[in-house]
């Protein structure tokens, strides 16, 4: 089933600040140098690239990118980065590999209020427990229909697009509006 981009390119340019969750790209089974030194596969750099241009193409080129220190996850930024150019600051923290939702939650907390459109780029099962905790669940329609998905959890290189009204210094748990879940296979 393909999104609806009109119609998530629609609320994400009348949403002030958008909070994308993405796990990284999809990753070599083992590596000699441990969990934190796994590699994209030739398929991860592949899906790392399309989602960056989906989100181009979106208008969702993110003031910030938050990522994990670890190497698939560094791999999958800066794979993204070079779609999007000199645009983002990039930063990259171990904590984001190693620290689960309290890092995640500390990034929120660290972002400029002039920051509007930030991407933190991390590891199941994090992302999904965050898209689902910031996520407020009495929403209706498309933003129940992708909190749903969001629950299912993340393929390598899903994205959950949560916008908000405050900066996200000031979000707070089932604050946020789900507004897409963006698989690599539905965005084609």
């Amino acid at each position: 089933m393909s999104a609806d981009m009109d119609a998530i390119a629609k609320a994400v340019k009348s949403t002030p600040y958008v909070l994308m969750l993405m796990r990284h790209g999809k990753t070599e089974g083992f590596s000699k140098n441990g969990d934190a030194g796994r590699e994209l596969t030739d398929k991860g750099r592949k899906q790392a690239k399309a989602m960056a241009k989906t989100l181009e193409g979106l208008g969702l080129v993110p003031d910030v990118i938050a990522s994990s220190a670890a190497k698939r996850a560094r791999q999958t930024t800066d794979r993204m980065l070079k779609v999007f150019g000199d645009g983002p600051d990039a930063r990259y923290h171990m904590d984001l590999y190693d620290g689960g939702m309290q890092a995640l939650l500390d990034e929120l907390v660290h972002t400029k209020p002039t920051d509007h459109t930030l991407l933190i780029v991390c590891h199941e099962p994090t992302v999904s427990i965050a898209a689902q905790w910031l996520s407020d669940s009495s929403v209706q329609g498309e933003g129940a229909k992708a909190l749903s998905e969001m629950s299912l959890g993340f393929s390598p290189a899903s994205i959950a697009v949560l916008g908000g009204t405050e900066p996200f210094a000031q979000w707070s748990l089932h604050h946020a509006q789900p507004l897409a879940f963006l698989r690599p296979g539905n965005v084609e």
